[in-house]
């Protein structure tokens, strides 16, 4: 069955089937994180969200260059063109180089996201290591009258560009209104409006991230470093450019006026994606706000909103089991729900796998409204991740074709009335969907040592009980697996077979 993606475009704000400029070729560029503190949960449901885009775009067969950022200079405190930048202010804190901040928070990043299971991106630039890139696309739009210079700084002209162009086109706000709401802020007296937007920014003596250019010895702003990046790895128009609400305005609104205000003249991808936020209490999930969970307390329990710990698979499927484009509000109840959903569908796979088609099954009468509502369930589970990647959708339909699956498994329905195709189709659509697709797996099932210890005290009963063939088993068994138990004299103990 040949799928049909739709996504919702944030540009024309409507779905749109998904037709690549250069079919089986996508690119796709995803706003990676800033790399000066650990991930939290926020940072997870983006990630996430673009990774189930990323494997599905594979499995319907799309050649995919996926782009995935670290921004590591010139985002500076409350994203704004004034102030320190984040992760100098880390370094100075700490008694670190910025460098070996960026180092620590991008393997912290990398490790996390390895637990969710989220597939690395083809391709992950540092906007430190694109310096000339940036200093290009600033002379373009400087050449296109779209740019100043003042005291060694360049700022975009946003008038300007308005006056031949829409500002606000992507997030729907309104320039005049933005004006008047927008107050006098320090620094803001070298801009020619308040709008304007920093593309180079000159260093103060304190500032230690800086590199050569033109105009001066600085750094380059914020909304630039994806800009020039997307670009130097996509090309001038490429198709989906992904992120976070939160990122929508200013940061993708400026990069669409960058580009079309650069020899571009493009609105850089056809396709921009958003995912929606997490809340807490019904407020946004972030740093800023001082309510947000880092993954390794997910991970280990330990912060003051959690009433347990949670796997990295609960987590995945918690953010899974929403709309990408729906808010999703954290509690300790929706999370423990999650790890029931989870594992649900991990109990579908052992399943299928103690399900095998005998042959003499096919020698069995087919029925043909069984074969046919089978059918139908399967897609119906495509017919979520094709309709604007709803995960929630499919998810509901995995688990209806979930309950087929037990009817089979419990004898309730006789499997010889399916046909082999159909089992097949079943049985590759379910696995395939739930590793491939979402990304789920399964975890460990506990802790090793605490199984063995349990192991341990059956051994001990069966030897004072004087029951050694119970004792040879455990003991055969356990070699098996590369342990030999050990009988001291301060009682037994466990080690690794040498």
């Amino acid at each position: 069955m040949q799928q049909k993606l739709s996504l919702y475009n944030t540009l024309t704000r409507k779905k749109e089937v998904f037709e690549p400029l250069h079919a089986p070729f996508v690119g796709m560029y995803v706003c990676g994180p800033t790399v000066y503190g650990e991930p939290h949960l926020g940072h997870a449901r983006s990630a996430v969200t673009f990774d189930v885009l990323y494997r599905y775009l594979k499995y319907l067969g799309y050649k995919v260059r996926y782009v995935r950022n670290i921004t590591d200079v010139g985002h500076l405190e409350n994203d704004a063109d004034e102030g320190e930048d984040k992760i100098q202010k880390r370094a100075k804190l700490e008694h670190l180089e910025p460098m070996e901040v960026v180092q620590h928070y991008t393997n912290v990043y990398h490790k996390d996201m390895d637990k969710l299971n989220v597939l690395r991106p083809d391709i992950e630039p540092r906007a430190s290591g694109h310096i000339i890139e940036q200093i290009a696309m600033i002379q373009e739009i400087l050449e296109n009258g779209m740019a100043y210079v003042v005291n060694g700084s360049v700022y975009f002209d946003v008038p300007a560009y308005h006056k031949n162009h829409n500002y606000g086109r992507l997030s729907g706000r309104i320039i005049e209104d933005l004006l008047s709401n927008t107050r006098e802020t320090e620094g803001q007296g070298e801009k020619r409006s308040p709008l304007d937007f920093a593309l180079w920014k000159k260093a103060s003596p304190s500032h230690i991230m800086r590199w050569p250019s033109p105009w001066s010895d600085g750094f380059p702003g914020w909304h630039l470093e994806c800009s020039a990046m997307s670009r130097k790895y996509l090309g001038t128009t490429f198709d989906i450019h992904g992120g976070g609400l939160d990122l929508m305005f200013p940061h993708h609104e400026c990069e669409i006026a960058q580009s079309q205000a650069s020899h571009n003249h493009t609105d850089a991808a056809r396709y921009w994606v958003h995912n929606n936020m997490i809340t807490v209490n019904g407020q946004k999930m972030g740093k800023s706000l001082g309510n947000f969970i880092n993954l390794s307390e997910l991970f280990s329990g330990k912060h003051e909103l959690l009433t347990s710990k949670y796997s990295p698979m609960t987590i995945r499927f918690f953010i899974l089991q929403a709309h990408y484009r729906s808010t999703l509000d954290f509690s300790n109840e929706a999370l423990q729900a999650a790890r029931k959903g989870y594992t649900k569908l991990m109990n579908g796979l052992h399943v299928l796998q103690k399900l095998q088609y005998q042959e003499e099954n096919e020698n069995g009468t087919p029925d043909e409204k069984l074969n046919a509502e089978i059918q139908k369930l399967i897609e119906d589970c495509f017919r979520g991740l094709s309709d604007d990647l709803n995960t929630a959708r499919t998810i509901a339909s995995l688990f209806n074709l979930l309950k087929k699956i037990n009817s089979f498994y419990l004898g309730q329905l006789p499997l010889s009335a399916l046909t082999r195709g159909t089992f097949d189709y079943m049985s590759n659509t379910y696995k395939e969907l739930v590793l491939d697709v979402l990304g789920l797996k399964e975890e460990p099932l506990g802790d090793m040592e605490d199984m063995l210890d349990l192991v341990l005290d059956f051994y001990k009963e069966a030897k004072e009980a004087k029951a050694y063939d119970k004792v040879d088993t455990i003991r055969a068994e356990l070699k098996k697996q590369g342990i030999v138990i050990k009988d001291l004299k301060t009682g037994v103990d466990w080690a690794y077979e040498e």
